[in-house]
């Protein structure tokens, strides 16, 4: 069985960004909690794979170019992981590039994701929007 921290990796170090959204589908829980930052362009809280995939990486990978998460190091403490680094990217419709500094809480339970919680400069993000 997996640890936390490897199961976290998982769903960020694959080969492509397929590789990694495959990981977290096998280990997001079914009724998981994924909670995008209130002023993020996608804030808000989402249940299970299916939401998340449309309403946070469908529009990501409509929505920019080489939108991305660099992670720079994890934290790790009994069911929780931190996973902290940069976002960066470049909006399509304004052509505006961004980086913003990131930190995402997951807690899991018996080797399954039961909750994503993001905390972003979102300021950054909106620049590179409007």
């Amino acid at each position: 069985m997996m640890t936390n921290l490897e199961i976290v990796k998982s769903t960020y170090e694959g080969k492509t960004s397929e590789e990694n959204g495959k990981n977290l589908a096998v280990y997001l829980a079914e009724n998981a909690t994924w909670t995008e930052a209130k002023g993020f362009p996608y804030g808000g809280t989402y249940i299970g794979f299916e939401e998340v995939t449309s309403n946070v990486f469908m529009r990501l990978g409509s929505e920019w170019i080489d939108y991305k998460f660099t992670v720079e190091d994890y934290v790790t403490d009994d069911d929780k992981v931190v996973a902290y680094g940069t976002y960066s990217g470049t909006y399509k419709k304004t052509g505006r590039p961004f980086t913003a500094r990131v930190a995402h809480l997951w807690k899991l339970q018996d080797g399954r994701i039961i909750s994503f919680e993001q905390f972003v400069d979102s300021q950054t993000v909106n620049n590179a929007i409007y």
